[in-house]
Order: structure tokens, then sequence, then C-alpha cells
């Protein structure tokens, strides 16, 4: 008779399959889309089987009550419960449970046609890392978008949007969009509501991802209820992150303007008065010239501190010819220029003393006066400023890195 292990020899071992690799899986998020979910699913799975691509469709249900999860499974998409609320939230929680190498998602309202994803996935393979859909080529049927979205929110956006990240995107915030998996991994995204449509675009752009557009179509939705979407909010907040991803427009060009126009105005009026028609510009105007800048060269010292601290911690990348540029300004050279500026303003300082004391230490015409002590006033405030800025430089230069022992 044969013993245990003869018979476990004998016994022939057939391996398990592992599933098919998946080359697309459609995201949609949901929250109570009763009405339109089951024709968003079957749209994708036929556009699927139409182009002979291996995919599936994630329905990312954001705490529905209607029942849209059960009609989802019915009509063939694989539903992931998303406990977080927010839209980047239930996009994030689809997007991680994704199987495909390619990812594409899309609003189950019925808004967008599903059945163009074969021309997103065709930029894909072509070595697209993000294609984004463009609605304004593709066409915005009748009532599909409230006019202050389609004349006024979403133009004007999208030109701030190629303005600030130097891209030639046309429609910013269109929701139909498809990306690699390697691409999303590299964007580490961060926010949670309805920014994550714009920090996808934004972060493509600046890690250098290779970014295309397709023409889209867009539908007036299904619901029998308002949108999600609040216009003006979210466009505030749609503006407000494209701001503080972009340090050049919130604080280094205003900072350059006001710095100038303080600069060229002082030194106008540090000479006398000036006559401009029917008004003079003087020492009050001077006043107000050395504030410019000081506000001006605030904002430009965030500029450079932000951009460093963001590409420091992997949300830009390098940039050789502003890297270039910063390895001059170092704790060393800003201890200098501000001990300068110190010293400069001291000695106008003294200069104004000086005027007081030869007029016997009474009553000065103010307008002779300022004209040096305002002056010097700045430099004094200047110079401290930088003298701690370049500190605050070298605290974040420092080598916070631990090494094994």
């Amino acid at each position: 008779m044969a013993g245990p292990v003869a018979l476990l020899r004998a016994v022939s071992v057939v391996p398990i399959p592992s599933p098919a690799p998946l080359e697309l899986t459609v995201v949609m998020p949901c929250l109570n889309e009763a009405l339109t979910i089951t024709g968003c699913v079957r749209e994708a799975m036929d556009a699927l089987a139409a182009s002979g691509i291996a995919g599936e469709v994630v329905v990312a249900d954001n705490g529905s009550t209607d029942g849209s999860q059960d009609l989802a499974t019915k009509a063939g998409a694989r539903v992931v419960p998303i406990a977080i609320k927010g839209y980047g939230n239930a996009l994030r929680g689809g997007i991680a449970a994704a199987r495909g190498r390619f990812i594409l998602m899309g609003d189950a309202d019925g808004s967008y046609d599903f059945s163009h994803l074969p021309r997103f996935v065709a930029r894909l393979r072509a070595g697209a890392d993000l294609v984004m859909g463009n609605r304004f080529l593709g066409g915005i049927q009748p009532g599909a978008m409230p006019w202050k979205n389609r004349h006024i929110g979403n133009p004007i956006l999208s030109f701030i949007g190629r303005l600030f990240f130097r891209t030639g995107i046309g429609d910013f915030h269109c929701g139909l969009r498809a990306f690699t998996a390697d691409a999303y991994r590299r964007m580490d995204l961060r926010t949670t509501g309805m920014e994550l449509a714009s920090e996808i675009v934004i972060k493509s752009v600046l890690f250098g991802l290779r970014v295309e557009e397709v023409p889209t179509v867009l539908r007036k939705d299904g619901r029998d209820r308002p949108p999600h979407l609040r216009p003006w909010r979210d466009g505030w907040r749609h503006l407000r992150f494209m701001l503080l991803f972009s340090p050049r427009w919130l604080f280094w060009y205003p900072g350059i303007c006001l710095m100038a126009a303080g600069i060229i105005t002082g030194s106008v009026l540090a000479r006398g008065p000036l006559p401009l028609g029917r008004i003079t510009l003087d020492v009050h105007t001077l006043l107000f010239a050395a504030v410019a800048v000081l506000i001006g060269f605030q904002a430009t010292s965030f500029a450079v501190l932000s951009k460093f601290v963001a590409t420091r911690a992997g949300l830009r990348r390098p940039e050789a010819g502003f890297d270039d540029w910063f390895r001059h300004l170092t704790l060393e050279s800003g201890l200098v220029s501000g001990t300068v500026l110190v010293a400069t303003g001291l000695a106008l300082s003294l200069s104004a003393v000086g005027i007081w004391g030869g007029h016997g230490f009474g009553a000065l015409q103010p307008a002779e006066t300022l004209r040096w002590v305002i002056p010097g006033a700045l430099c004094l405030v200047l110079g401290c400023q930088m003298i701690l800025t370049s500190f605050f430089l070298g605290v974040l230069r420092l080598d916070t890195r631990t090494d094994a022992a």
C-alpha cells in the first residue's frame, strides 16, 4: 500500500490561473445616481466590448441611499464603497481599487459620453500620460452647461490655468479624462474635494508628464435634482488651488511690480515734489512708495521660499534655471546685503538728524526731513527683513536626514 508521501507525489498540482490583466478601468464616482448609473455603466461596458479593450467598470459609491449600488452591480460594474465623503475621496478610493494599467474617470450623471473611451485609450497607448477631454471642441449640447459656467467660469479658469502653468490645455475642468496608473502614482494627489480635478492637471504639467486632449461631448445630465456642483464656491476653490500651486503668479509677479513701482516713484519724489497737472505728489506719496517696496519684497521672498519648499517636498520638479540662481542666495550673501541696507538706513537717518541740528533742533518743514527719514526707515526695515529671511532660508536648507548608525 502506498504511503501518504507517495500519494502526494502522485497528485499533480494544478495552478490556479491568475486573472487576465486589464488594460482599462473606468472609475465612476457615485452619490445617489439611481436614474443614470445603469445607463452610464452599460454605455462604458458596450464601448469596451465594441473596441475590444480588456477592461472593467468600477463604481466608487460615496454613501448612496437610493439603491445606486445594486443598479450598478446588475449593470456589470464592480462597486467599491467609499466611506469618507468628498468627490476627491470617492475618486481616490475607486482608483485605488482599479486593476487596469489605464484609468478613465467620468461622472455617473449621464453628462459624459463613455462611448468615447477608445479615443482616450488610443492616446494612452501612443505614450500620453494624461488625456483630457475637451468639451468645447467636442460640443456642448443645449442645457448641458449653465451660461455662466460656459461663457465665464470655465473659459476664465482654463485661461488662468494655461497662463499659470504654461500648458495648452483648452478645457481644464472636463470631468472625462484618462491617465496611466504609473502617472497617477507619480502625481501623489492630496486633495479630497472638487480641487482634485485641478490637482491632476497641475501636477501632470509640473512633473513634466505628457498631456494631450481629445474632443468629447457634454450632454445634459439625467438627474431629477440640482447637481452637487456649486459654481461660484467650487470655482473659487479651483482658482485658489491654482494660485497656491503657482508662487510665480501669487507672489513673484505682484511683488516685482510693487517693488518696481515703489522704487521708481520713490526715486523721483526723493528729489522733490512732482507736479502732475492740478495735483502735486510729495512726501505723502513717498511714504506709500516705501510701503510698496516693503510689501513687494515680502511677496518675492515668499515666492522663493514657497518654491524651494514645494520642490523639496516633491510637489514640484526641480528647475535647472531656478536651482542655478538659487545657489547664490546663501545665508552669507543675505547677511551682507542686509547689513549694507541697515548701514545705509542709519546713514540717511543720521543725515536727517544733522539737518535738524542745523536748524537748532527746532521746528522743521516735514517735506524737507521726510525725504531723508522715509528712505532711511525703508532701508532699515528692508535690511532687517533681508537678514531675518536669510536666516529662515538657512533653517530650511538644514540637512535633516537621519543616517543609520
